[in-house]
């Protein structure tokens, strides 16, 4: 510890000097943010200790890295970290923006106290200060002729350090009647400098490990919306402030055969690191399974299945939905999950009364799925509890501030997450949320025909004229003979494997799709046919004509379905 001047009185006895730093604890470090953990130094010190004073962080420790071990050497680049109070005499005496990076002139920043203060880790104290201390306090000319018109007449800058690292200073000022600084004030700021520090390297290190959970939990979600014809999605995200918040949320999006999309939003029951990975590797399992088309209720059990395979007791919540253009409808299936918004026309929201089941991991199964139409104009809301829970409210209220909310809103204000930071106290969120809204979208260019087929022999040729008359509507002529092999096929297995067809699908959208469902069990491969063999090779001649292939499964069978490009 150097000093540069002695003398004063300390306006602490011993008895209260101790009773003060034994207040410390309980009014800094109240929160495990950083900024705020040196704001509440600054506002402990002023006026019990000082006039003024203000805490300066380095740049790297407001980045979440390390602070300084003392091997680097040079200037260190600080930033007025959001820590400045002083008495009302002296509020227009701080020179340097909150916020930002200080800068030193040329001139003065080898003589600066404070960069000897970071420098050599050593607290510096000038009792009474002479006309040539302010340019060695202030970082630039105009701050020393502020402090001269203010009156300061005593400064001490104490080092913050913790675990052996440097982390930034705090500077003092006494102006006016105040007595000038003494060694025993000196030593008061250090003990006071040595607990902060320690808030504040914890405030650094839970930021940096919410920083790294929040980074996780972003690359774990979809990157982008895709296309989904016939609605319009938006996504948001809200991470908790809370790093013990972030955990297990999730959303995913997919566009299905036949004009059909797949929504699923999701909640592991828990937080940080082991949440996140659980999370993944749920989400991974759904967009598998939805990408094979397979319905809701049974990606629900097999998720189940899964949650119960994990190593780690987890449990989570999850709701499947599938979006049909055909009919305008959802299909859904919920684990335990929230209530859906459905925004009418009009901008009246209701839930969607789907059947809660059991959550994920509880073996509770099988999931009752349900079906519901939606008017144009309408929009779905599907959300995380994070967007409603509070520490205080019931679940009822939870629901209906959000449904009261939600009739306040404009479907611009809906799509664009704004309901996120709408509700009451979302700024104090606990918890992360996901918000995926879907609109009914009557601006889509995309076409749809369907037609039932008879179960018998003439099914073939009917489809054939159903499918060359709509091509010639839609200008697709071009593609009226291979679409009329694919529908020949596709209608012959149905009639041959699985008891006559059912219906016929033809959509175009960004490319052709033709599907043909049957109450058929099983679903169709591709075999090896021989030369002499004179069937088997309607699904390999398939495959070479479309661009991609596949079936599913139905409630009452399954659907065989066939893509085709579109030429520009």
């Amino acid at each position: 510890m150097s000093r540069d001047q002695g003398g004063g009185t300390s306006q602490f006895t011993t008895r209260s000097k101790l009773a003060w730093l034994s207040t410390a604890s309980t009014h800094i470090g109240t929160t495990l943010d950083l900024k705020r953990t040196a704001q509440e130094l600054a506002e402990f010190v002023v006026p019990q200790l000082a006039d003024a004073v203000a805490v300066d962080l380095l740049e790297a420790v407001l980045q979440g890295e390390e602070g300084d071990r003392g091997a680097k050497g040079g200037v260190l680049a600080t930033r007025r970290a959001m820590a400045v109070r002083t008495i009302d005499a002296l509020t227009n005496l701080e020179p340097a923006p909150v916020g930002e990076i200080i800068v030193r002139d040329e001139k003065h920043r080898d003589t600066l106290l404070t960069s000897v203060c970071l420098a050599q880790r050593t607290s510096v104290l000038v009792a009474r200060m002479t006309d040539r201390d302010f340019d060695r306090v202030a970082s630039t000319d105009s701050s020393a002729a502020k402090m001269r018109r203010g009156g300061v007449h005593s400064y001490m800058a104490v080092p913050l350090i913790a675990r052996g690292l440097l982390l930034g200073s705090a500077d003092f000022a006494r102006a006016g009647d105040s007595p000038p600084f003494s060694a025993t004030d000196l030593a008061l700021a250090e003990q006071l400098a040595s607990q902060a520090a320690v808030f504040i390297d914890n405030a650094r290190l839970y930021g940096r490990e919410r920083e790294h959970v929040v980074s996780l939990q972003r690359s774990l979600l979809p990157r982008a919306t895709p296309h989904t014809p016939g609605l319009v999605v938006h996504t948001s995200y809200a991470p908790a402030a809370d790093a013990r918040g972030v955990g297990g949320d999730w959303y995913d999006l997919m566009a299905l055969p036949s004009g059909r999309t797949a929504l699923v939003v999701g909640d592991v029951l828990g937080h940080g690191m082991s949440a996140v990975a659980t999370m993944g590797r749920l989400r991974t399992v759904a967009r598998t399974l939805m990408m094979l088309d397979t319905a809701p209720d049974r990606v629900l059990a097999r998720l189940d299945l899964a949650t119960r395979d994990l190593e780690d007791d987890q449990v989570a919540t999850c709701l499947c939905a599938v979006y049909d253009l055909a009919d305008s409808t959802y299909t859904l299936a919920s684990a335990g999950h929230p209530r859906p918004l459905l925004v009418a026309a009009d901008g009246k929201p209701s839930y969607v009364d789907v059947p809660a089941g059991a959550p994920l991991g509880a073996g509770v199964i099988p999931y009752d799925p349900i079906r519901v139409q939606v008017p144009a104009g309408s929009r779905m809301i599907f959300y995380t509890d994070g967007l409603i829970k509070t520490r205080t409210d019931d679940t009822d209220v939870q629901f209906g501030r959000l449904l009261d909310t939600v009739a306040q809103m404009s479907p611009e204000r809906l799509d664009d997450g704004s309901l996120l930071t709408a509700l009451p106290d979302s700024d104090k969120r606990f918890d992360e949320a996901v918000l995926l809204t879907a609109a009914i979208d009557t601006t889509s260019a995309v076409r749809l025909s369907v037609w039932d087929l008879p179960p018998d022999g003439t099914a073939a040729s009917i489809a054939r004229r159903y499918v060359t008359e709509q091509l010639r509507r839609w200008d697709l002529s071009v593609l009226a003979d291979v679409t009329e092999l694919i529908v020949s096929e596709l209608v012959g297995n149905a009639l041959r494997y699985g008891q006559g067809p059912g219906r016929l699908r033809l959509l175009r959208g960004e490319r052709l799709m033709i599907e043909v469902s049957d109450t058929g069990p099983d679903l169709p491969q591709i075999q090896h046919a021989d030369v002499s063999d004179e069937g088997g090779r309607g699904l390999q001649l398939i495959n070479m004509l479309c661009r991609r292939w596949g079936s599913c499964r139905t409630p009452t069978g399954k659907i065989v379905w066939a893509e085709q490009d579109i030429p520009h």
